[in-house]
């Protein structure tokens, strides 16, 4: 247990002692404030009518999109995922490609207490990450929303139920990350990997899901389909209105699943082989 620990310490300090994750979290923060601030704002004059379309003449008709702060706020996660993704997949692979594994070997040869200490370490820096982009969601969006005189919702419990669950989300795509690294140890093909996977496959593979209710079954347990699930809301319902959805615990299950498993296959066929 005392080794875990020391693992776990020698974990965050390899995080905390470059620049990476600081940087990385000011994109966040600026990208989710932009994100919820901007749309917050044009969902809100179009849920008040102010510029919906109009015909002939007739007065603008308002667009419905629901409860609409929730909507804005889950930018957090619909949108900031990647990022402690990113994250911990360059934890994991900078091991490699910095050869700082030969040491951390050395000073604990138990190769899949380590890798449970970077996993344990990442849910941690993950949720940190999802604080960040909840601040920037919230605080951009509510502010947009209050302006137009759009209810915020902060003072119902459903609403910081799904910031809770927003902070889970972001500490699971942070352990798919560091499981990713463990499949994908080269740290360019990994980046590469994850950023097409996130901005350009799954969305469209998303979007096809709800062509059929063959397609839609298996969309649903994509990474990003399972994780706004858990979270409860994504501007991907409203874009798509014909995909299905997993209840939020079965999203959060499907998630953890992910992270499970790129885990122990990356130990089974990276982490467990010699390092020079």
């Amino acid at each position: 247990m005392s080794s875990f620990i020391a693992g776990l310490r020698a974990e965050f300090a390899k995080v905390t002692t470059t620049r990476l994750w600081w940087i990385l979290a000011i994109v966040l923060f600026g990208y989710i404030a932009v994100t919820a601030g901007g749309l917050g704002a044009l969902f809100g004059a179009l849920s008040n009518g102010d510029i919906a379309p109009s015909r002939g003449g007739a007065t603008a008709q308002p667009v419905n999109f629901g409860s609409l702060a929730p909507l804005v706020y889950s930018f957090a996660t619909s949108v900031g995922y990647v990022f402690p993704v990113l994250l911990g997949a360059l934890a994991t692979t900078g091991e490699f490609r910095h050869q700082t594994l030969t040491p951390t070997f050395l000073a604990n040869p138990r190769r899949m207490q380590v890798l449970g200490a970077k996993s344990t370490s990442s849910l941690v820096v993950g949720a940190a990450y999802g604080v960040v982009a909840l601040v920037a969601s919230v605080g951009a969006g509510a502010l947009a929303l209050s302006i137009l005189g759009i209810d915020t919702t902060l003072g119902d419990s459903d609403t910081w139920a799904m910031f809770g669950r927003a902070l889970i989300a972001m500490a699971l795509w942070a352990a798919i990350g560091v499981g990713l690294g463990t499949v994908v140890p080269n740290q360019t093909a990994a980046i590469v990997i994850i950023l097409a996977f996130t901005q350009f496959l799954e969305p469209l593979l998303r979007f096809a899901g709800g062509l059929s209710d063959v397609t839609a079954t298996i969309a649903k347990f994509l990474p990003g389909a399972s994780s706004d699930a858990l979270v409860g809301k994504s501007f991907f319902t409203i874009s798509n209105p014909a995909s299905s959805s997993l209840d939020w615990w079965q999203g959060g299950l499907v998630l953890l699943g992910y992270a499970v498993l790129f885990t122990i296959v990356g130990y089974f066929i990276t982490w467990r082989k010699d390092v020079t």
